[in-house]
């Protein structure tokens, strides 16, 4: 997207960003600001792709505290943090050069 401004950049990346400390409330909020506006295409798709991310990143950690009572889910729960803060923090880096990030796996329920 050539046509990207800068501040629409730093919103992709800041919507990337607070998914990593507001789970999916930063995102819903930057998606919910801007996905009435027409010129703001690439926020409103970066803001969506993070908010599913972040949503798919809830169930895992509700599933990893269910299976805390046998013990895996402490693994599991690590494992999904430390996916959501090294996926995160590709997705805001891409964001920032104005290039649209997919993340590797997550439940698209937002469209």
């Amino acid at each position: 997207m050539s046509d990207v401004t800068d501040d629409q950049k730093t919103m992709a990346m800041l919507a990337h960003i607070l998914g990593i400390f507001t789970c999916f409330v930063g995102p819903l909020v930057i998606w919910l600001m801007n996905k009435d506006k027409p010129d703001a295409a690439f926020v409103n798709d970066q803001a969506k792709e993070a908010l599913n991310f972040q949503i798919t990143m809830a169930i895992g950690y509700f599933a990893s505290g269910v299976l805390m009572m046998i013990l895996i889910g402490f693994f599991t729960y690590i494992a999904f943090a430390l996916a959501s803060l090294i996926l995160s923090i590709m997705a805001a880096m891409k964001a920032k050069e104005g290039v649209e990030y997919r993340y590797p796996f997550a439940l698209r329920l937002i469209k």
